[in-house]
């Protein structure tokens, strides 16, 4: 804390104002002519950063707030010569702010440590043969960069051979990852197989890590819901404090015949104790503290009120491919005639979708010159693709075809099936299979015990659906649903008043993302998905979502907790004012010790592991 302070020049006037009151109440007891000066040169170190606060945002917002009830309360303590109190009080204060200011740093940190696993530099190959060290953000797209053996990706490009990466800082996968000729690698990945050149084909701000790297700094100004209430009513309340303590000093001089020191004297306490600093602090620093925990953990929330509404989600309604299941795919069955096959898979070759990429995979030696290629590809998000007259995608996408071969019925039990159609015919079909991945089970049975109903909503057919919800423990799921059907199922229970989340990875996932209450993308998943989502999940882990609840509830739980201190404390040191049982110095202290307490209690999520 003591570094963070020397760091920044708030915390060295903090340091400067702490030792001019050390010396203050040192030389109050030896000579007490020096004592007010130096108490003078200390309040104007505490309190320079709270009357700029005061004055730049009372202009700014046109409404007074916190800042301005301490800066007011210390003028009027040394107006009737109570300089000690009003240095104690201003230190105090800034102590607070310095300590709420540290708490954003720490959760800034998380996006430290997320930069800090890019490296800066990158070792481009010129056409000349001469390799340059260049930084990565002056690099372009096409260039062509060494990687080395054992030496960390910096930015997301195509490998010009086959390689072994190891993804575990976007995937949460420990075992390296192999990676064929022309297959697209990501920066923060690291090489784990022999030297390889790779084809830029994205600029280093528009890379998978700078995306969670940006959404991390959105969060951060994305207050809760709570927080944005606390935000409105503060002006409210400080105006009806600053009403209020002129009024109290008047009926204490006028009507109980107090001197007009003894008045003034309370009503600096009244306005003292009476600050909603406690209040104010109550959230933010908790909730900041909370989406670092979460970054750390590789679960990104885009904000205050998303962290804030994933404890209140009554139903889960999850996709299956790529995020209750791994999205490797592997043909396994197939059966289509060698030319239709070169037009499938140079049309999958157009598309992105795990399937796709499975295809084209399984099939990369096959010869597609005879393919017409003048033709486009068109691809409709949950459906598949078409050329002219040819068709590939699932089942449901081919009703009206005629199947004389009956491939309709090669669905095997588990796998998913993609039909080929041409000419308003079936002639032909791919059989694929996916694995379910080990985390989801634990984390979908730990949503059922918390209460949270879990759906499995997904495009592919019935048994490969039941096979997964089967092995997952999904009691409810739906099959062969297009991407606006899945929006319905959304839509019907924000109708009965359910907090309804939807977890997805895909393009097709992203308009049911959009309209959820709580929109949750796999990291590995689209940037559509991604862009449409309030919660990432970094490392493709369910655990770490389930993980994220529990600590949502924590951090709720924390709220309501110093939410109801700060409100306590307010009431019972007003209270103990109106009686007269509280001097200045000890209003200070419990009031602005409150602060402090409230704002260590956030900083508990920081480090706090997640369950």
């Amino acid at each position: 804390m003591l570094r963070y302070l020397m760091k920044t020049l708030q915390g060295q006037f903090l340091l400067v104002g702490i030792l001019f009151t050390g010396f203050g109440f040192i030389f109050a007891g030896v000579n007490e002519g020096y004592s007010p000066f130096l108490f003078y040169i200390a309040i104007f170190f505490l309190g320079f950063f709270t009357a700029k606060e005061a004055v730049v945002e009372t202009v700014k917002s046109k409404s007074p707030n916190v800042d301005l009830l301490m800066l007011l309360a210390a003028i009027g303590a040394v107006s009737i010569n109570y300089e000690s109190e009003a240095a104690v009080l201003l230190l105090i204060f800034a102590g607070a702010e310095a300590l709420e200011d540290y708490a954003s740093n720490k959760s800034t940190k998380a996006i430290s440590e997320l930069m800090s696993q890019v490296p800066s530099t990158a070792h481009v190959l010129k056409e000349s043969g001469e390799v340059v060290e260049v930084p990565t953000e002056r690099l372009e797209l096409g260039d062509m960069v060494v990687v080395s053996k054992g030496e960390q990706i910096p930015i997301d490009g195509f490998t010009d051979r086959n390689t072994m990466v190891n993804e575990s800082a976007l995937t949460g996968e420990a075992v390296p990852v192999e990676k064929e000729d022309g297959a697209e690698v990501f920066a923060g990945t690291i090489n784990e197989g022999n030297v390889f050149y790779l084809k830029v084909n994205k600029r280093s701000s528009e890379t998978v890590f700078s995306n969670i790297i940006r959404m991390v700094e959105e969060a951060q100004n994305r207050p809760s819901n709570i927080s944005k209430f606390i935000d409105r009513i503060e002006s409210k309340y400080v105006i009806g404090v600053l009403l209020a303590v002129p009024i109290f000093i008047a009926i204490l001089y006028l009507v109980n015949g107090f001197t007009f020191q003894e008045a003034f004297y309370r009503g600096m306490v009244l306005l003292t104790v009476a600050s909603p600093c406690a209040l104010v602090a109550s959230v933010t620093p908790a909730t900041l503290s909370a989406i670092s925990n979460g970054a750390k953990n590789g679960v990104l929330f885009k904000g205050g009120a998303a962290m804030e509404a994933l404890s209140t989600m009554d139903i889960l309604y999850s996709d299956k491919t790529g995020t209750i299941t791994m999205g490797d795919f592997k043909v396994v069955d197939y059966e289509v005639d060698e030319a239709s096959l070169a037009e499938v898979v140079y049309m999958e070759q157009q598309s992105s979708h795990p399937i796709a990429e499975a295809i084209v995979a399984a099939f990369k030696e096959l010869n597609l010159d005879l393919v017409d290629q003048t033709q486009p590809v068109e691809e409709a998000a949950g459906s598949g693709v078409r050329k002219g007259d040819i068709k590939v995608g699932k089942p449901a996408a081919f009703e009206g075809y005629e199947d004389p071969a009956h491939y309709r019925s090669k669905e095997t039990a588990g796998n998913t099936t993609i039909l080929v159609g041409k000419d308003h015919i079936i002639i032909g079909y791919l059989s694929l299979s996916d694995q379910v991945r080990k985390e989801s089970a634990p984390a979908i049975s730990g949503f059922q015990r918390e209460g949270v109903e879990v759906t499995l909503l997904t495009g592919d057919n019935e048994k490969a659906a039941k096979k997964v919800a089967d092995e997952v423990g999904i009691s409810h799921y739906v099959a062969s649903l297009l991407p606006e059907d899945k929006i319905k199922f959304i839509h019907n229970s924000k109708e009965k008043n359910k907090v309804v989340g939807m977890i997805g990875d895909g393009i097709n996932d992203a308009p049911a993302l959009a309209n959820a209450d709580i929109g949750i993308a796999m990291g590995s998943g689209s940037s559509v998905a991604m862009e449409s989502a309030d919660v990432v999940i970094v490392k493709n882990d369910l655990s770490k979502l389930f993980s994220s609840f529990k600590l949502s509830h924590k951090l709720n739980r924390i709220i309501s907790a110093n939410v109801f201190f700060s409100i306590a404390v307010i009431i019972v040191l007003v209270i103990l004012n109106l009686f007269g049982l509280l001097n200045l110095p000890t209003a200070v202290l419990f009031h602005e010790g409150s602060t402090i307490l409230v704002i260590l209690n956030g900083l508990r999520l920081v480090r706090q592991g997640q369950e």
